[in-house]
């Protein structure tokens, strides 16, 4: 379980290609005690498993499933990369529940200046629409970010200094596709009323609905 709130960044050194799968070697750009074998570490979002570590780097794995759904498979030589430590019980939860099981990926669409911050939109496939709220939260890239405004395959964020300076946001460019995963919360809450909704779940949600059957 992650926060969403980036513990700092990575350089990612090299990629050991498999048949169906990769193994990732990290660089963490920011002083840490030492990693556990077997830890879990969410990489620009997605939960990877440390295999092996030194005091310079550490390796993890991802399978074909985590290659299909998130923009590692992207990653080349000296690319920058998001790493967050799992959250340990009894830390503050700044963020949001971030499960680091990525839902697939949003694109940039446009960045403009927002006094000091940079106002982000980004698409996304419209089947996650009845998760995506405003003023609701989203990861991207691993990023826990406030929903500004949002339809039916787009969200609006905002990207504030300190978010812009502790983590890749501020390389971010129009076209670039990053790791997306809607909250945690809202997906349950979408499973639960499920069989109420029938064949109809995603379309037919509204708060109506909802304040009828005591939610």
């Amino acid at each position: 379980m992650f926060t969403g709130l980036v513990t700092g960044m990575g350089e990612m050194l090299r990629v050991i290609p498999g048949p169906r799968e990769s193994r990732f070697v990290f660089r963490p750009l920011f002083s840490a005690p030492a990693w556990s074998k077997g830890e879990s570490v969410a990489v620009n979002g997605a939960c990877l498993s440390v295999e092996n570590f030194d005091s310079f780097s550490f390796t993890a794995y991802a399978s074909q499933e985590t290659l299909s759904r998130t923009n590692l498979s992207a990653l080349t030589a000296g690319a920058r990369v998001n790493l967050e430590r799992a959250l340990a019980l009894g830390d503050r939860l700044g963020g949001h529940l971030v499960s680091g099981h990525v839902d697939g990926l949003a694109e940039i669409i446009s960045i403009r200046r927002a006094g000091s911050s940079r106002a982000v939109r980004a698409g996304f496939p419209e089947a996650f629409a009845s998760q995506v709220v405003p003023k609701g939260s989203v990861a991207l890239d691993g990023i826990s970010l406030t929903i500004n405004h949002c339809g039916p395959d787009f969200l609006d964020v905002n990207l504030i200094p300190e978010t812009r300076g502790a983590t890749t946001a501020d390389m971010w460019r129009v076209g670039q596709r990053l790791n997306f995963e809607t909250d945690m919360i809202a997906k349950y809450v979408e499973r639960m009323i499920a069989p109420w909704l029938g064949a109809s779940a995603k379309s037919g949600l509204t708060m109506d609905f909802l304040r009828e059957r005591g939610f």
